[in-house]
């Protein structure tokens, strides 16, 4: 589904009765074509002025970490606009038109997936003054381990930023490609907050438009009640089914982990942050803005059902796929006003740049902090900031190349290459491991690793191969299956009719995608632990306190004290010891050296690491 498809699309125009007449061709007007060209040279814009005013990208700080320096609310913004990308502008009310409702509970899982990530990552990988999530993984394990995760990181989003789902052009990937490799992070996140802004103009207006042509909210409703598109409260516990509330609200919580936990792209954004609380309470704005997008996303769905009812436009074969019927919805519902048709299309756009320019900064970034700097001699600050410049660029071409591969291949590839959904699980477990596990040594890291990543492809690449399918209304397939981000493809979904409850394998196949994160990430921490039992846990003295979280320590206070101090759990980090610690000047502290990089520990640390071998644990 191309762009010259976007702007140019046969609608079937309805008739004063509601009948569906005559195909009329459509085109974008003069209006529309500015609109969408002035959002990318306003993207293009912001990234040369960032590149050419303040620090001019002269250090890697700079460039890939904004020196430090960004406020709350473009950090939100940008938070929100890297994984709302056009799968999920186009993806939402195609799953509410088809399925109804049921996705909006995705709703209740936001919470705990972002207050986890504001009150235990966000606090350890700020302490710890890292640029990458990955030097955390040589910090706790081992240099193997880092390595490894940074692989697993690059493949995962350099096939991510090649799913061309409808439109990734050649003007689009240069212009991102140009203002990352230019301006650096800073320019990324505030073309991330305009985006943003033209993400929420351009479904705004379609909401507006079509509930006005349609009768107004009460009459939208109540013909998505009676096509029984409002569904109720689901609480079915069978992993099987393909969207429950527990599904949905619990499965979820583990997906936005991955995606706001330990996901490099968040993650730099918490880093790019002033200070420690300001990028907390950038997780606390993303929270009700996630709720808007989602519910935004619903009511397009309601919307769309109001006007077309049953007989959806795929049904009648006026569109090919799921992700075309909101764009045929949109060239139907906004024909006679030119511009609209624009400022959609140029918030699909904004989508698919916030993701991809996310991906080329955090690509370099990992690349250049855990691939280069710790193997090569120490080069000079100009050197190495050239060499991050040289890095976005080389990335935005090779994922170019990828999206081109992918429109050749169609939607195989994006079956068989689900990385995001299939790798951010396992991922997840292995920060999950060194955090929350003590013991867990590195050994039982990369075995864990590596279990997850098999069990990931295995689950998902035979759930896509045996269309094996949980259940669910019997209605069209749902080729795309939306999510806060573009991580969901066709290998997520599988039902097309119900079907006799499968067992053994085929049934492991059926797991519902929202499962996926879960299941994946508690392999690699199930199999981490037993492989660090075999060989042997970690010791106390040989654990850098600042990468524990010490939840474990508190949820097993029940335990007489020398088992505690056996599992290295014994620091008591409770909010006393965290207000104090905050209070600590650093000038007196101890640093942990790590081949090129220098991590600053303080103190305290060690303190309360002695102090709880006599305080009993609160």
């Amino acid at each position: 589904f191309n762009f010259s498809r976007a702007t140019s699309l046969c609608v079937r125009l309805p008739t004063p009765h509601g009948i569906m007449g005559d195909v009329v061709q459509m085109h974008f007007s003069t209006v529309d074509y500015v609109i969408f060209v002035v959002l990318l040279v306003a993207s293009a814009g912001i990234g040369l002025y960032y590149a050419f005013s303040g620090g001019c990208q002269r250090t890697t700080q700079e460039f890939l970490l904004a020196d430090r320096s960004m406020r709350c609310l473009p950090v939100s913004l940008s938070l929100l606009a890297t994984f709302q990308s056009a799968v999920a502008i186009l993806g939402a009310p195609a799953e509410i038109y088809t399925h109804g409702t049921q996705y909006w509970f995705l709703g209740c899982s936001y919470f705990l997936g972002l207050l986890i990530p504001a009150h235990i990552f966000i606090p350890v990988f700020y302490r710890l003054h890292l640029s990458s999530t990955y030097q955390y993984l040589e910090l706790r394990f081992s240099k193997s381990v880092r390595i490894c995760g940074t692989v697993t990181f690059i493949f995962q989003m350099v096939s991510l930023t090649g799913f061309d789902l409808w439109g990734a052009v050649l003007a689009m990937g240069l212009v991102c490609t140009l203002y990352t490799a230019l301006g650096g992070l800073k320019a990324v996140i505030w073309t991330d907050v305009f985006q943003t802004i033209v993400m929420f103009a351009g479904q705004l207006a379609v909401i507006i438009v079509g509930t006005h042509q349609a009768g107004g909210i009460a009459e939208v409703w109540k013909k998505a009640q009676n096509g029984s598109r409002i569904s109720g409260l689901d609480l079915n516990p069978d992993p099987l089914e393909r969207h429950t509330f527990w599904t949905l609200g619990v499965g979820g919580v583990f997906l936005m982990l991955a995606l706001y936990g330990v996901n490099q792209a968040q993650v730099q954004r918490y880093l790019s942050s002033r200070t420690e609380k300001e990028a907390i309470m950038s997780c606390y704005v993303v929270f009700p803005c996630q709720q808007i997008v989602l519910t935004m996303g619903c009511l397009m769905g309601l919307v769309m059902y109001a006007r077309y009812g049953e007989e959806s436009p795929l049904d009648q074969g006026y569109v090919k796929s799921n992700d075309q019927m909101v764009l045929y919805f949109v060239m139907d519902v906004l024909q006679d006003l030119p511009g609209l048709p624009g400022l959609f299309v140029a918030c699909l756009f904004s989508g698919a740049l916030s993701t991809i320019s996310s991906a080329f900064n955090s690509l370099a970034t990992v690349t250049m902090e855990d691939l280069i700097k710790p193997h090569v001699s120490p080069m000079t600050e100009a050197r190495a900031t050239l060499l991050s410049k040289m890095l976005a660029l080389g990335y935005g071409l090779v994922c170019l190349a990828m999206a081109y591969i992918a429109s050749l291949m169609g939607s195989v590839l994006q079956a068989a290459l689900s990385i995001f959904g299939m790798v951010g699980g396992p991922l997840l477990g292995l920060f999950c491991l060194g955090m929350f596990f003590p013991w867990a040594n590195s050994t039982g890291a990369l075995v864990g690793l590596l279990s997850g990543l098999v069990m990931a492809f295995w689950i998902g690449i035979g759930s896509f191969l045996s269309r094996m399918s949980a259940s669910a209304p019997p209605v069209i397939n749902a080729t795309v299956i939306p999510d806060v981000g573009n991580m969901t493809t066709a290998v997520m979904t599988t039902l097309i009719t119900s079907k006799p409850r499968p067992s053994g394998v085929q049934a492991l196949y059926s797991l519902s995608y929202m499962w996926y994160s879960a299941h994946n990430s508690a392999t690699v921490v199930v199999v981490g632990l037993l492989v660090s039992f075999l060989t042997g846990p970690s010791k106390e003295k040989d654990l850098n306190p600042g990468t524990i979280y010490p939840v474990l320590g508190n949820l097993l206070f029940f335990l007489p004290q020398r088992y505690r101090e056996k599992l290295c759990c014994v620091t008591p980090l409770d909010d006393k010891v965290t207000h104090l610690n905050a209070q600590l000047s650093f000038t007196h502290e101890s640093k942990y050296t790590n081949q090129n990089h220098q991590f600053q520990i303080p103190h305290s640390f060690f303190y309360y690491e002695r102090l709880c071998m006599s305080v009993p644990m609160l």
